[in-house]
């Protein structure tokens, strides 16, 4: 357990997450325009959330958010069970969320539609396709995000479909996800793979392959998996981009030595240009294993985080 320092503000702020005097995520990463949830909970029984002034300000989480050791990389981790964001969801996570706001504070997270629901503001983004009345009032039009990583651990116990499985990298859109970047290693394997799922407006999923030999099945539940044999293994730093230009979806991913995989994905006919779909990027460790040991961790650390908007 790593020594934290705690501070009159941090114990105002919550019990476990402190403030802390050593390095801290926001010395290695740019954070002025995230926030941050992470399984911790909160006064209303859901996971902690930290806005983006006191994620600036040095915050720390020494279970689940912090510099790892050598001090060049934000480690992000938690546990198969614990608190999670909301009821719609099973999972845990330690992810940042992305707030084009950048700490604007007379800016709210979301706008508010005529029908009453979560709309398109200031703080998140639309796709170049959108109408341009929508592109005038987000934040930005099309977006990119870089990232260097490492996984570094990972649950193995639980049902086979959900071993070893962690979410890294995420477009979202109002309901449903126009991008999940997934890192899976099985048990006694020495490598893992890496796919893409792009999933439309409404909700059908398509899985891309990326790297490995073996994509599992979201529900394959039995069977032998094989290794891959030209995956990434724990521990190896890695990088990813994912891109959209009007209706076109590129991820990219880059190995030290190896060839980049590109995967581009057309939207056209994935609902996201309406003029009603807002989105923001998500980066960080979304825990999509909910039937290991409880206390079984998985971990991420991020060495940069990079998001540009037109």
């Amino acid at each position: 357990m790593k020594k934290t320092i705690l501070t009159s503000a941090a114990l105002a702020l919550l019990a476990s997450p402190v403030f802390a005097a050593q390095k801290t995520p926001a010395d290695i990463l740019d954070l002025s325009c995230w926030k941050i949830s992470i399984p911790v909970e909160a006064e209303n029984g859901f996971a902690t959330t930290v806005e983006e002034k006191v994620l600036t300000s040095g915050f720390v989480d020494s279970d689940n958010f912090y510099v790892n050791e050598a001090g060049d990389g934000v480690v992000f981790s938690s546990p198969v069970k614990g608190v999670t964001t909301s009821k719609n969801t099973t999972y845990t996570r330690s992810e940042l969320h992305e707030m084009g706001r950048c700490s604007d504070t007379s800016i709210e997270p979301y706008g508010v539609g005529p029908d009453g629901k979560r709309a398109i503001n200031k703080n998140n983004w639309v796709f170049g396709s959108s109408p341009e009345s929508a592109q005038k009032i987000a934040s930005g039009v099309n977006g990119t995000m870089d990232a260097v990583l490492s996984v570094d651990q990972v649950a193995e116990g639980g049902e086979v479909w959900q071993q070893g499985r962690v979410i890294v990298g995420q477009i979202h859109a109002n309901d449903d996800e126009p991008a999940k970047l997934y890192y899976r290693k099985m048990p006694n394997h020495d490598q893992g793979s890496v796919w893409l799922v792009h999933e439309t407006n409404g909700g059908v999923e398509t899985t891309y392959p990326l790297v490995g030999n073996n994509v599992p099945d979201y529900y394959t539940q039995d069977g032998e998996v094989i290794e891959p044999t030209d995956g990434i293994k724990l521990g190896e730093r890695w990088g990813y981009q994912i891109k959209t230009v009007e209706n076109e979806l590129t991820v990219t991913i880059r190995r030290d030595g190896k060839d980049d995989v590109v995967q581009v994905v057309d939207m056209s006919d994935s609902g996201y240009d309406d003029g009603e779909q807002y989105m923001f990027f998500k980066a960080g460790l979304y825990h999509v294993n909910r039937s290991g040991a409880p206390d079984e961790r998985a971990s991420v650390t991020f060495y940069d985080l990079q998001v540009s908007h037109d």
